[in-house]
């Protein structure tokens, strides 16, 4: 009987490799792309495939994908026991440590079910009222991806600059939130890398903007609310170094 049952498990083992095997594997084409650069040249065959808007691209993409579905469709009941035991060891309803910036406690907080953090503060201690800056939950509704690349508030705790990535790819979106009002502005500032920094008139500020292909930040803007100018203050930009310029005034508070 046990030599009857090790036989069945490894005919059952064989058919799956057998089933496997009759999956085609998609394979990208090789066009040949001469590379120059410091009096050298390389010849890159897969340069092709950083075309995002090409249609062959696209379909080789969607190619790969179906693969790797195919190829773990019998596992994914594993995945899915492995995804759960790992949320298990996660405490869904974290908090972190607050810290104290200009007369106001911030944290960021999460709860149970929920999978993207609310960003809060509190004024002057923590005993007191909490104030949601943003829930992150509720913005992230209606997209398939959702990333607050972070928040920002304005010297004089009036406004709040917070940026949004719904794209995936790391260009964010600065937004302006009046905390009084709760309005949100209609003007915003696109292409960053998530972050601005105050300057003490609570209406200026400065950011990073990124090169759309390349991804890569290779600016310092200046911006002022209300005005809708921008203003580019700061450039230097060199085949592999990018740098920026940062400083802080008297106060050591802001730009």
């Amino acid at each position: 009987m046990k030599k009857f049952l090790t036989l069945i498990t490894i005919i059952i083992l064989h058919s799956c490799d057998m089933k496997k095997n009759e999956i085609v594997e998609p394979k990208a084409k090789k066009i040949e792309k001469v590379l120059k650069m410091h009096e050298h040249e390389r010849i890159d065959e897969f340069y092709w495939l950083n075309e995002r808007d090409n249609p062959e691209v696209i379909e080789y993409l969607e190619e790969e994908n179906n693969y790797r579905d195919s190829y773990m469709k019998d596992y994914k009941g594993l995945e899915n026991e492995l995804f759960e035991e790992i949320k298990s060891r996660i405490k869904e309803d974290d908090s972190s440590v607050p810290y104290l910036e200009n007369g106001y406690y911030y944290y960021t907080r999460y709860e149970k079910g929920k999978q993207y953090p609310i960003y809060c503060r509190k004024k002057d201690n923590l005993e007191n009222a909490e104030e949601i800056l943003i829930d992150a939950n509720k913005m992230s509704e209606g997209h398939e991806y959702f990333r607050i690349g972070g928040i920002d508030i304005s010297p004089d705790n009036k406004i709040m600059a917070y940026s949004v990535d719904t794209v995936s790819r790391r260009l964010y979106t600065v937004h302006f939130k009046n905390l009084e009002t709760g309005i949100i502005s209609s003007q915003s500032i696109s292409n960053t890398n998530g972050g601005v920094s105050w300057a003490n008139d609570n209406k200026t500020v400065f950011y990073n903007q990124k090169n759309v292909n390349t991804l890569r930040t290779e600016k310092v803007i200046r911006y002022v609310l209300g005005s809708g100018n921008n203003e580019e203050v700061f450039l230097n930009l060199m085949m592999n170094l990018i740098y920026i310029l940062t400083k802080q005034n008297q106060e050591n508070t802001s730009l």
